[in-house]
């Protein structure tokens, strides 16, 4: 039996889209089943065309394509019920996700708790309390379903995090104790009660709350290279998030 190249009816959201020939449309999905998918909607840049007004980023789709080309064909989009509204900052940091996801998702690569996790993430932003942790919560998690080891609550020789030792995390090393981390590289100074709150989840503590922001914005500069986002620099322009 031939493998299928065509999927119906697929969960998806849209990540981003730009102009392709003279009236289509390359559209970035995040999809449950298959990861970040590639795809084009032809004739998408016409008036009329009915997938124009469907190609909304954050509102929750489902989407039927096919081919087996890294670029797919999109063939129709609807409406999956529970349309969200972010606005303001919220709608930042809704930007802020896509474009982590579009730098460091491989393509169709699953990552289907990952999925459920950032569409748990819309609805959280769209009632705009506490984006900050929002935020820090989603980019740990983001980090550790791609498999990078984000150790918080052991340190980089084994013993237990404690939360009056100061430490340094190093993206390579993980954290070490002050006067143990290795030399001449570069990381980030925090307390032991900061790595334990962001093991716990709590971002209560003022502390805690810059130290996490420093700690993230450094392992996610680490691994997305030399190309900074556009969008954490609105962030930090806005509000320091």
């Amino acid at each position: 039996m031939q493998p299928s190249f065509r999927f119906d009816n697929q969960a998806v959201f849209v990540l981003h889209t730009y102009p392709f020939k003279e009236t289509s449309l390359v559209v970035e999905l995040f999809s449950h089943e298959h990861g970040r998918v590639a795809t084009t909607a032809k004739g998408a840049r016409r008036p009329r065309s009915a997938m124009r007004g469907m190609l909304q980023s954050f509102q929750p789709l489902l989407a039927t394509w096919s081919g087996k080309a890294e670029l797919k064909t999109l063939h129709s989009l609807d409406w999956a019920g529970g349309l969200l509204l972010l606005k303001g900052e919220a709608l930042m940091c809704g930007f802020y996700l896509n474009e982590l996801l579009l730098r460091l998702l491989p393509r169709e690569d699953a990552h289907e708790a990952l999925f459920v996790y950032y569409s748990a993430t819309l609805k959280t932003l769209a009632m705009e309390q506490d984006l900050a942790a929002t935020l820090r919560r989603f980019e740990l998690k983001l980090l550790q379903e791609l498999g990078y080891a984000i150790p918080l609550q052991v340190d980089s020789a084994g013993s237990a995090v404690l939360a009056e030792q100061g430490y340094v995390y190093q993206a390579e090393h993980g954290a070490q104790a002050i006067g143990m981390a290795h030399t001449g590289q570069n990381g980030v100074q925090l307390s032991g009660k900061t790595l334990l709150d962001m093991a716990g989840d709590d971002y209560t503590q003022t502390q805690t709350q810059q130290q996490s922001k420093q700690l993230m914005r450094y392992l996610l500069a680490h691994y997305l290279g030399d190309q900074p986002l556009h969008t954490r620099q609105l962030l930090i322009d806005l509000q320091g998030l």
